[in-house]
């Protein structure tokens, strides 16, 4: 990916033409062996590191002025701090294995404050540190002519610049190991993946044995074309021709998953189950239970009353921390519910993408990545009154 960048943009190509040490990660560029003076008037070698800006594989113009630097404090040759670039000294951590000492702001006094692209940035920040140690020796030099090669591998098919915030970086570490079921791509296990394939986990598996119809068209996301309608795909293909283009860690399973196929989840960490089927369902959860695999069952109640749609979102938890309520409580319907008007085939794809968003939050709070402070393992969300109610909190019996 650090090749592609750099032979389609000429501001990446002109650093590494120069002699500049690269490295790059997920929404950042490194600049590494930068030479400055310490307070000792030592020299020694930082990393500069900037954010990168990009539209696909393409650098954007008019970037922002602010930097991180692993290293000491940089000073002048005297060993004062160069406090004209410094903003603060708050550690930040902006990998695994990568922690950021300073954060710099050297605002352009032209072009409303922003650099023209990215060599202007580095090159003026490599300036504004090591001329002091170059001052007092010519030998000295930034330039190594060498990429490294980050150890960061990425799902993605592009750099994601969206999550590259110093404390949404360190944060996304908590899903790079996990590997994820979806239990059926209808409408909510659609949304699911929507959702699901923009975080950084291990692996995405899909299930599905159902093929992709009109009325599969209007309850999830996207907008197929009629050509594309005509000559149907399995619901895994179709979906995986779209969400393959941005994530390559997905993997289509274009079945339905039966007594036999339970042995896949083994290595699973999670699985949601989007099923209308009780008597699956039930052997299902039964085997992840077994496993001690976490996992999510979604579910919804949608009634006509009177001249409008109303009924309930339902997502129940369960890890190994609390199984209780899912038998003592009948959380998860097993049977199937003839008198559901979801099952006619209604289009209310709002409510299928607000169920998968209130499943993906429940699995985010989980991990951790979310705040949780209610712990709740069973959930409703009530269409008429718009009123959610939590039960089943994780130190209940």
């Amino acid at each position: 990916m650090s090749t592609q960048l750099i032979d389609h943009n000429e501001d990446l190509k002109r650093l590494k033409d120069e002699g500049f040490v690269l490295e790059f990660r997920p929404g950042y560029l490194l600049v590494h062996r930068i030479p400055y003076f310490n307070l000792a008037k030592e020299i020694k070698y930082g990393i500069l590191v900037i954010r990168l800006h990009l539209a696909g594989d393409k650098t954007i113009k008019n970037i922002e002025h602010t930097a991180f630097f692993v290293g000491e404090a940089p000073c002048d040759r005297n060993g004062a701090i160069l406090n004209n670039i410094l903003n603060n000294s708050n550690k930040r951590q902006l990998f695994d294995n990568l922690v950021a000492d300073h954060y710099f702001s050297a605002k352009p006094q032209i072009n409303n404050g922003k650099y023209k692209d990215h060599y202007e940035k580095v090159s003026t920040y490599v300036g504004l540190i090591s001329s002091h140690p170059k001052s007092v020796d010519s030998n000295i030099t930034e330039k190594g002519n060498k990429i490294i090669n980050s150890s960061e591998s990425s799902v993605f098919n592009y750099l994601d610049t969206n999550s590259n915030k110093p404390e949404l970086s360190s944060l996304n570490s908590k899903f790079r190991e996990q590997k994820i079921g979806i239990i059926g791509l209808g409408g909510t296990g659609s949304y699911l993946l929507d959702l699901i394939c923009k975080v950084p986990v291990k692996e995405i598996h899909i299930f599905d044995g159902d093929w992709f119809y009109n009325n599969n068209a209007f309850r999830a996301p996207g907008a197929p074309s009629k050509e594309e309608l005509i000559s149907p795909q399995k619901k895994t293909s179709y979906f995986y021709e779209i969400y393959s283009k941005m994530n390559n860690s997905i993997i289509e399973h274009d079945y339905y998953v039966t007594n036999e196929s339970l042995k896949e989840f083994d290595d699973f960490n999670f699985v949601f189950l989007c099923v209308d089927r009780g008597n699956i369902r039930k052997e299902v959860v039964k085997y992840l239970e077994s496993k001690n695999i976490s996992f999510i069952d979604i579910g919804m109640g949608i009634n006509k009353i009177g001249n409008s749609l109303g009924g309930m979102l339902r997502v129940t938890a369960s890890t190994p921390k609390k199984r209780n309520h899912v038998w003592d409580k009948n959380r998860i319907p097993f049977s199937d519910d003839l008198e559901n008007e979801y099952n006619s085939n209604i289009q209310i794809a709002e409510l299928n993408c607000l169920n998968a968003t209130l499943a993906v939050i429940k699995w985010k709070k989980l991990l951790g990545y979310y705040q949780d402070t209610t712990l709740e393992y069973n959930s409703f969300y009530l269409l008429g009154s718009n009123h959610s109610i939590n039960e089943d909190k994780e130190n209940e019996s």
